[in-house]
């Protein structure tokens, strides 16, 4: 059953994506609680493109096999799992390692995916889709009949987040690139080039009162662009600080600095909240409590494709052992949605 052996892509250390090595090896044996997941889907998010530089914020010491989430069909159980799971398509989020054939994954963190969702589409909405629907329902809560700005509208999380809003009844103002304006019209968002248009006023021109929630990827001094945005009883939404992907320096001051701002403005006597969003937060403490939510939200997330409210956005399917060339594609900033990686 397992005589095809295990392939996996593995980031030595701070290199280009042509550094990426192919490593061979046997196929795992499937421990206590855990089950061993044949990878059908995998893809590069934001994170990947970090982690080669050495600046994702908690990233494991090189050498190490990136991933962060991935889909495949369980092919065996351990000790204590239900041998009932063995042939079912699941979904798990890792932060690394899912870039491999074969991936160990506990039991208690894979999500079965429904009927009728392909490997490569239910890959497009898993820490996208997570990220993006407890950002909106979780941290925003944000109501029918509101405007939200999401920065990045066309992006990984942006494209599904945006979808999402416009399910729940939310107005939605998205910046990007030209080139995907008309993509965001045909899903109901106001584009704003953020290439050419002076975002702040131009946002203030469509919603002068401000927006009830802004969703920032992008960090840095932009940050304060957006606080400035909100409307009173509005809530900023930073999950990222992609403005400092190339930086030099230490990778955790730039989220240090964002999280001293988000202190200070919800110190503020200013009627907004400002949240750092991390897919990760109480997983230490609670972890039964983390899956359980994980599992309910990336659920309500594949209800949401299967009724046709959000779209899997593939922007190229790649083989694993081209990862490099998937790297330099997701790094170029010429594609919309996710790149996925097969086996």
């Amino acid at each position: 059953m397992n005589a095809e052996g295990l392939v996996e892509v593995v980031l030595p250390g701070k290199v280009e994506p042509e550094g990426l090595q192919v490593r061979r090896g046997a196929v795992p044996v499937a421990g206590p609680g855990q089950v061993l997941v044949r990878m059908e889907a995998t893809g590069v998010s934001f994170a990947e493109q970090q982690m080669r530089r050495g600046r994702y914020f908690d990233q494991p010491p090189f050498p190490f096999v990136p991933g962060y989430d991935l889909v495949g069909t369980v092919l065996t159980t351990g000790e204590g799992v239900d041998p009932g799971l063995a042939g079912t398509r699941v979904a798990a989020l890792l932060k690394v390692g899912g870039w491999s054939t074969h991936v160990l994954v506990d039991a208690a963190d894979v999500v079965e995916v429904p009927d009728g969702i392909g490997a490569a589409q239910a890959e497009t909405l898993v820490v996208n889709g997570i990220t993006a629907w407890q950002m909106l329902h979780r941290t925003a809560r944000v109501r029918a009949g509101r405007t939200v700005l999401v920065l990045g509208a066309n992006g990984g999380v942006g494209s599904v987040l945006v979808q999402l809003a416009r399910a729940a009844g939310v107005k939605v103002i998205g910046t990007a690139s030209a080139r995907h304006h008309e993509t965001l019209v045909a899903k109901g968002v106001v584009p704003v080039d953020h290439r050419t248009e002076d975002v702040a006023a131009r946002v203030r021109e469509l919603a002068p009162g401000g927006v009830d929630a802004v969703f920032d990827h992008v960090g840095g001094r932009g940050i304060v662009d957006s606080w400035q945005l909100l409307a009173p009883g509005g809530t900023l939404v930073a999950y990222g600080t992609a403005s400092t992907r190339d930086d030099e320096g230490s990778k955790q001051w730039p989220v240090l600095k964002l999280l001293g701002r988000v202190w200070l403005w919800n110190a503020l006597p200013n009627r907004r909240r400002a949240h750092f969003f991390n897919v990760w937060a109480g997983r230490a403490l609670a972890r039964n409590r983390f899956r359980a939510r994980l599992r309910a939200d990336l659920t309500q997330v594949f209800a949401a494709y299967r009724r046709g409210e959000v779209t899997a956005q593939i922007a190229a399917q790649l083989p694993l052992a081209r990862a490099a060339e998937a790297l330099r594609l997701a790094e170029s900033g010429t594609v919309a949605g996710k790149v996925v990686l097969n086996p």
